[in-house]
């Protein structure tokens, strides 16, 4: 079966203000959990979450990154994902005992859910929810909730070879009555793993809301980019004493780093030091 490709998709509505987005990722996704031995749970949640943080940065109004990241005291201490208005995603997963069980609240235990918002130019904003909910898109409704008061609904999924979501998000200053947005996301509520992993853009648009009039906007691709190279693995060896870099130069003859994220390995020579 032929998967629609990386990209994420905005639309609006002709009759209601209301915009929408819809996100899937086959590549990028699979590209991201690649030489990790992540468990199928930690998978799915990796997938929800660059899901999440593709539909988030569709949303910023400005350029820059976003980072989203969930931090517990349960087995899965630490998942974040960090996006840009490019659409460029990277992201990692740290655990600290074994998964033994596929629900949220059993993995993370007590925790927050935290969304860092760091603009090219101006000031950075964090905002910070608690991760009691049960799922990371209930969590970020209840962030649109508290911190933008928009009425935002959300639906992500993964099952770690594929991952997608969709918004619906009421605009600003539309008054009180929340009949259509209701109303549509009633519609979207209908939508399945399997559909929103197999149907096109337009075909999934109409197959929700075939008695709306849909405007479909142009796509944007979205990519797994890392962002490191061998140049900034160098520059963080800078934060190392000169003493501490020569000792291990002695002992090991070079010095390797890895990526978290990408897992690519850097060796450093003692020329690369001079």
């Amino acid at each position: 079966m032929e998967y629609p490709t990386d990209q994420l998709s905005r639309y609006t509505f002709e009759e209601h203000d209301v915009r929408g987005e819809l996100v899937q990722l086959t590549s990028s996704y699979q590209t991201l959990l690649r030489g990790h031995d992540y468990p199928a749970p930690v998978q799915e949640l990796l997938g929800q979450m660059m899901a999440a943080v593709s539909l988030l940065t569709a949303t910023l109004k400005f350029e820059g990154h976003i980072a989203v990241q969930l931090q517990g005291d349960g087995p899965l201490n630490f998942i974040a994902v960090n996006g840009n208005h490019n659409q460029e995603l990277r992201g990692i997963a740290r655990l600290r005992a074994e998964i033994d069980s596929a629900d949220l609240q059993s993995m993370i235990g007590k925790g927050q859910l935290i969304i860092t918002l760091t603009p090219d130019t101006g000031e950075r904003y964090q905002g910070v929810v608690s991760a009691s909910a049960d799922s990371i898109a209930a969590m970020l409704e209840d962030y649109f909730e508290q911190s933008e008061q928009l009425h935002t609904r959300v639906w992500l999924h993964a099952d770690g070879e594929h991952a997608a979501g969709m918004l619906l998000q009421r605009l600003p200053a539309t008054g009180m009555d929340l009949t259509g947005f209701e109303h549509l996301a009633t519609l979207t509520n209908t939508i399945t793993a399997k559909e929103i992993f197999t149907l096109p853009a337009e075909e999934l648009l109409h197959r929700l809301y075939h008695e709306e009039q849909v405007h479909l906007y142009p796509s944007q691709e979205v990519t797994f980019v890392c962002g490191c190279s061998r140049e900034r693995t160098l520059e963080a060896l800078a934060s190392v004493s000169p003493e501490e870099i020569q000792e291990i130069l002695a002992e090991e003859g070079e010095i390797m780093m890895t990526c978290d994220y990408c897992l690519t390995e850097y060796r450093f020579s003692p020329s690369d030091f001079n």
